[in-house]
């Protein structure tokens, strides 16, 4: 079975290990997609924020089959509505190709979640917001940051694991009924 579908279920079941290993496995993939669709590596690396903050916050999106297919459809996707906002012009009729798929409500939901984890990180004690800021955005391994911080690698693996606990307690306050 695809080491990705076994994360994906335990995922489902609100693991925060398995989804820490789901995106140290896979981040580079999506963030790679993103680069080579936008050009731009601060517009890729938004965009496997709100892939990933897509797989955590609605993991039953993922219903089966290859992981890697699915997570590189999604990561090529949302970086197709990226262009396509970008690319949008505002003009006093309505354009004839607007696209009907809604995916410039996606785009302003994914700016909306985006700007919420970044508010959301900025309330994190510093030892956990540099670890995953590091980490989550810099595609920095667990064992480089203990390198790179002179700090064992349990104490890096807690301080990711309460932080995103907490990253989560935020996001979901802040989540619609």
């Amino acid at each position: 079975m695809d080491p990705g579908v076994r994360l994906m279920e335990r995922v489902q079941a609100r693991d925060v290990a398995a989804f820490e290993s789901l995106y140290d496995s896979y981040h580079r993939l999506v963030f790679g997609i993103g680069l080579r669709i936008l050009g731009d590596p601060t517009m890729a690396e938004d965009l496997t924020q709100t892939v990933f903050l897509k797989v955590w916050t609605a993991p039953e999106a993922f219903r089966g089959g290859s992981f890697v297919a699915w997570v590189s459809r999604v990561a090529r996707n949302r970086a197709l509505d990226v262009l396509r906002a970008r690319s949008v012009r505002p003009e006093i009729e309505i354009p004839a190709d607007l696209p009907l798929e809604g995916s410039l409500d996606d785009d302003v939901l994914t700016r909306l979640d985006a700007q919420r984890v970044r508010d959301a990180l900025a309330q994190l004690p510093p030892e956990q917001r540099g670890l995953i800021e590091m980490g989550f955005f810099g595609g920095v391994t667990h064992q480089e940051l203990a390198r790179r911080t002179d700090t064992p690698l349990g104490t890096v693996k807690t301080r990711i694991r309460s932080g995103l606990r907490r990253l989560r307690q935020a996001l979901g306050e802040h989540a619609a009924p």
